[in-house]
Parts: C-alpha cells; sequence; structure tokens
C-alpha cells in the first residue's frame, strides 16, 4: 500500500512575512471560543472555513497530524499553536490578506 503522506511532515519557519502570521494567530485564537488556550476539533475547522478553505475538514484533519504532539485531542495555543499557523500559512502562501477580505 502506497501512502502519499507521512504521518507527520516536517513543518519550518522559513520565509513567512511576520503580517501574516501574526493575523493567523490572531485568527485561531480567537476562534477558542471557550477560552480554555485549547482549540478543539470543532475551533480549528472554524478557523479554516474562515480561512475560506474549500475542503475545511481534510485541513482540520492535517493539522492535527502536524500540530497536535501529545494525541490529546486538543491543540495548545501556548505550546503548539506555531505547528498550526505553519502548516496553514504553507497551505496558502501569498493569499492570507484575500482571504481574511
Amino acid at each position: 500500500m502506497v501512502f502519499f503522506f507521512s504521518k507527520r511532515a516536517e513543518t519550518k519557519r522559513k520565509d513567512i512575512p511576520k503580517d501574516d502570521y501574526d493575523e493567523i494567530v490572531k485568527l485561531f485564537k480567537r476562534c477558542d471560543v471557550n477560552k480554555d488556550r485549547k482549540l478543539s476539533w470543532e475551533e480549528v475547522k472554524a478557523g479554516f472555513r474562515k480561512l475560506q478553505s474549500r475542503f475545511p475538514l481534510y485541513r482540520t484533519h492535517r493539522a492535527f497530524q502536524m500540530a497536535d504532539e501529545n494525541h490529546d485531542g486538543f491543540i495548545n495555543v501556548d505550546d503548539e499553536l506555531d505547528k498550526l499557523v505553519t502548516y496553514a500559512l504553507d497551505c496558502y502562501p501569498g493569499t492570507i490578506k484575500l482571504r481574511l477580505i
């Protein structure tokens, strides 16, 4: 059987504009509706919907594979948010400002 995606691809913060990075951080922090500093599956999916993703369920699944290091079903805002934001920016290179209008 051939697997096209590795379980955890390495995410690196390369030449990401600081403005775009900060916008995505704010977006996902606003999605934390119960203010518990953890992003649930539904909260992350809402973030990708705000980014006008055509496949928010797929993006959410991949985001949890990349960012949820302790596999507790939540993305911790303090520890794991950087990986989630890096993944989101890799999905939409150069189009963040247009997606957030």
